[in-house]
């Protein structure tokens, strides 16, 4: 009698909290994208080697982050980012955590350094009714599977 490997089922991507270091959690967010890391690379054209073009790793370019959530009363998104029209910078490190079906954390990456490069408020027409959504993008310094 043979035994089948005990399957392995994916998590979804619907369950998910967003925190920033010294403010806590930050309510439910419909969306997050931008966890994504690029490596650079360099070519070098070797003398006397025609037949290829050699590729050495250079620099980590780091994709921002987008978050997207229905607009309530809290404003702490769009003070962030006010913040630094006004010249009050504050950098903040962050965390994504993925839960699984029990709202228990299956992995989670931290941000460092974030600024709050783009806030966009809600889309409004009069002929739909969608929930008015407000999207923040941070630029980072780096990105850490914890």
């Amino acid at each position: 009698m043979s035994t089948s490997p005990l399957r392995v089922d994916p998590y979804g991507a619907f369950n998910f909290l967003i925190s920033f270091a010294g403010a806590g959690t930050l309510g439910g967010f419909s969306e997050c994208a931008g966890l994504e890391m690029t490596l650079d690379l360099e070519e070098y054209r070797e003398g006397g080697n025609n037949a290829t073009t050699l590729r050495f790793p250079s620099r980590i370019k780091w994709t921002n982050l987008r978050l997207k959530r229905g607009l309530t009363s809290r404003n702490d998104l769009w003070l962030w980012h006010y913040s630094f029209v006004q010249g009050r910078v504050q950098r903040r490190d962050g965390l994504i955590t993925l839960q699984g079906e029990q709202k228990n954390a299956v992995r989670s990456w931290s941000f460092t350094r974030g600024i709050p490069v783009k806030w966009s408020g809600p889309t409004m027409n009069a002929s739909q009714s969608q929930i008015a959504i407000e999207e923040l993008e941070i630029a980072h310094e780096g990105l850490s599977l914890l």
